[in-house]
């Protein structure tokens, strides 16, 4: 694997308390007696840095959490999985989720707390760590947003992942104008085609864009449109699938792959994602894929 470019993760890590039901609640008072549950480290920047790591990508993630418990649960599972993190200290303490899944794989997220909206840096922390790396990814974190343009003046390729983005919301502005790059969700677009078609007329050299079950659509002006159906698998737990999907894609762009084979190793990434109850599977690796 040597040659392969680094990558610098930013932002997103949370400690997440995940429910599994078979449906998920109607909104009337109800009591389950029993189910699988879990606790784990969670969030955007967790599932891109441990999947890039196991694929054999020299990866560094630069996120927050806070001096509590849940802090230093995080800081034991990034030891145990191996990855180049540093941590800053949230004064909000660590962000934390409440997941209720359903058999599906459909998700209720309850944020329980939230990181702080900016984390101070030492001075010239951020532009020094960008230096040293050959690929940005900036997520979509609130105390990211102050750092975007920071991360666009540094001049290398940035990658971005916009979730569940609508097509409006201005807090994703700063993420959209620093990215060359960008991947999304068709969960909560009415028309996806034309705001992909949108990015790219604006000047982003390539627009990924995942839709579940039904898999994803790419859109560049090399290529045109290129579209993916996901693989049909038993599903176990779908967090960390979308960052799977990033991942295993970024990595086969990484090593040179014609995007419609970055396309591929993204699907099957998160397929392997899905089948397992972490957030990145640990029989995940570069040979599997």
């Amino acid at each position: 694997m040597s040659g392969i470019p680094s990558v610098l993760v930013i932002g997103g890590t949370t400690f997440d308390h995940i429910a599994y039901l078979e449906e998920l609640p109607k909104g009337i008072p109800t009591t389950f007696h029993q189910c699988r549950f879990q606790e784990t480290a969670g969030s955007t920047g967790t599932g891109k840095a441990v999947a890039l790591h196991q694929l054999g990508v020299p990866v560094h993630l630069i996120s927050a959490c806070g001096q509590d418990p849940w802090g230093q649960r995080i800081r034991n599972y990034f030891d145990e999985s191996g990855v180049s993190y540093d941590l800053l200290d949230d004064p909000n303490g660590t962000e934390r989720h409440f997941n209720i899944m359903d058999a599906e794989g459909k998700r209720i997220s309850i944020f329980i707390t939230n990181s702080s909206e900016s984390i101070d840096l030492p001075e010239n922390y951020l532009q020094q760590q960008l230096a040293k790396y050959d690929v940005i990814v900036l997520n979509i974190i609130s105390y990211c947003r102050p750092w975007a343009q920071v991360v666009e003046a540094s001049k290398k390729p940035v990658w971005t992942d916009l979730h569940d983005y609508d097509g409006s919301n201005s807090y994703h502005d700063p993420f959209i104008h620093a990215a060359q790059y960008i991947h999304l969700s068709s969960d909560n677009l009415t028309d996806y085609k034309t705001l992909m078609e949108k990015f790219i007329s604006s000047g982003k050299k390539l627009v990924v864009c995942t839709h579940g079950k039904e898999g994803a659509s790419l859109l560049s002006k090399e290529t045109g449109w290129i579209e993916m159906q996901a693989e049909e698998v038993p599903i176990v737990d779908t967090n960390g699938a979308g960052d799977n999907f990033f991942a295993g894609f970024l990595f086969a762009w990484l090593k040179g792959n014609e995007l419609a084979t970055c396309m591929r190793y993204g699907t099957k990434a998160a397929a392997i994602c899905v089948q397992s109850s972490h957030i990145v599977s640990p029989v995940l690796d570069a040979q599997l894929l």
